[in-house]
């Protein structure tokens, strides 16, 4: 018997429907709640998630000569849980940023384009991580962005504009929740660090490890890592420390601005040299933490370079963000199993991309002889090629994403960005 209780949602993006719906589907929670089934809440957000990079990953699971799992954490859901669609676009546009789409699934109302907890008519949106803090739950939010970045912003501050990180930091560590995981240091700390030799500089190397790029993008000296230390935070800037904090508030940032891209996860691995801790382990910190609250905890995750990588059509770095959410999603199901006291939504804000595999007349395959009594030894060759399943392989086997590419071929010597320089650097680090 399923002793948790669990929903899939794929998302489009089309009709208004989506906000009404949620309210109905926070009313049946609340409803739950009370009869004493449902104490705890878990939130997963894919950014960028649609049923097309849910399906990459279970055709790589399926197709490729060796998988690197056996099974998606999907799979586990689909089995064990309902699925469903949402419908997530904004007021009046046919394209919902995550800004929005964040703000909808986190408050039931519908907002504009990238505001940050706000509806569509400018008012504060309550969001259910506030909703929790009122009915005295713990709250935790983890991303691999940044901690500032839209989709976490929407659940705990309030702001004109996705855009303004800086104020959103802020508010946060206003909103106060009790586990906040992800990157983006870069607007938590003092505009006084970016002067090289500075005594504050030296002062916050010593505090970070020197783990990361100490740059400040405020406008101004609130050292706010200061400020959630004397709230009461521990504070975590790596792997290691982030393993031994046993507090009760945690304030983890561990890269400038976002973390590890998928592939570069995949390949660091579990070995010591990985300094970042990986979705997985943030994702597992905060229940440790969160499941302490007798009243029970909400907490928000985002596979938020699912959405990335998206943006920038690489599909080989998507393949590894997606399996880096699966295992996210997986530590939960496995916290879960026996508990009959959480409800898990594993839900994409919207689909990024138009992501597909396509047919071409490129690279037809050759013809090859049937014995079934139809073909009777004739030759089988389709007129069309419908895509290799090692397609799926070699996207695996990518060695940088796109972005790295790029900044490898930013960093020749001028005279040495070329075209001939660029194919080399795509052909060593990409089987296509």
């Amino acid at each position: 018997m399923r002793m948790y209780q669990t929903l899939l949602t794929v998302c489009m993006a089309s009709s208004l429907a989506g906000c009404s719906t949620l309210e109905g589907v926070g009313d049946k929670a609340g409803s739950a709640e009370q009869s004493g089934r449902i104490r705890n809440v878990i939130v997963m957000i894919g950014d960028g998630m649609g049923p097309q990079q849910v399906g990459l990953l279970d055709s790589y699971i399926r197709y490729s000569s060796n998988p690197v799992l056996d099974s998606s954490a999907f799979d586990r859901m689909a089995s064990e849980g309902v699925v469903g669609i949402a419908r997530t676009e904004a007021n009046q546009v046919l394209v919902v940023d995550s800004a929005a789409s964040a703000t909808q699934f986190a408050s039931g109302r519908m907002a504009g384009s990238e505001m940050i907890g706000a509806d569509f008519q400018g008012n504060r949106a309550q969001s259910m991580l506030e909703v929790a803090q009122g009915k005295g739950k713990a709250v935790g939010l983890v991303s691999d962005t940044r901690l500032t970045h839209a989709t976490p912003a929407a659940y705990a501050a309030h702001q004109q504009h996705r855009s303004l990180e800086n104020e959103i930091a802020v508010e946060m560590l206003e909103t106060g929740a009790d586990v906040m995981l992800s990157g983006g240091i870069r607007h938590w700390l003092p505009q006084g660090v970016n002067e090289e030799g500075s005594a504050l500089r030296a002062e916050l190397e010593e505090l970070t490890g020197g783990t990361m790029r100490l740059s400040s993008r405020r406008r101004d000296d609130r050292n706010l890592l200061a400020e959630a230390s004397e709230a009461g935070y521990d504070l975590s800037f790596n792997r290691t420390d982030l393993a031994a904090s046993h507090g009760d508030r945690l304030l983890g940032l561990y890269s400038y601005s976002g973390m590890l891209d998928g592939i570069a996860h995949t390949q660091a691995g579990d070995g010591a040299e990985r300094v970042q801790p990986s979705l997985t382990e943030m994702t597992a910190k905060a229940l440790s933490v969160l499941e302490k609250d007798e009243d029970g905890f909400f907490l928000m995750v985002e596979g938020g370079q699912i959405d990335w990588a998206a943006h920038n059509n690489d599909a080989g770095t998507m393949l590894h963000e997606m399996i880096k959410f699966s295992d996210a999603i997986d530590v939960v199901l496995d916290w879960m199993k026996g508990r009959d006291d959480t409800l898990l939504v594993v839900s994409a804000d919207h689909e990024t991309g138009g992501f597909g595999f396509a047919y071409s007349r490129n690279d037809l395959p050759e013809g090859e002889p049937l014995d079934g009594d139809v073909f009777q030894g004739d030759d089988y060759k389709p007129n069309w090629n419908f895509g290799r399943v090692e397609t799926l392989d070699r996207l695996y086997e990518q060695k940088l994403s796109y972005d790295g590419i790029f900044s490898q071929f930013d960093s020749l010597e001028e005279s040495q960005q070329t075209p001939e320089n660029l194919r080399m650097i795509v052909n060593v680090n990409t089987q296509f």
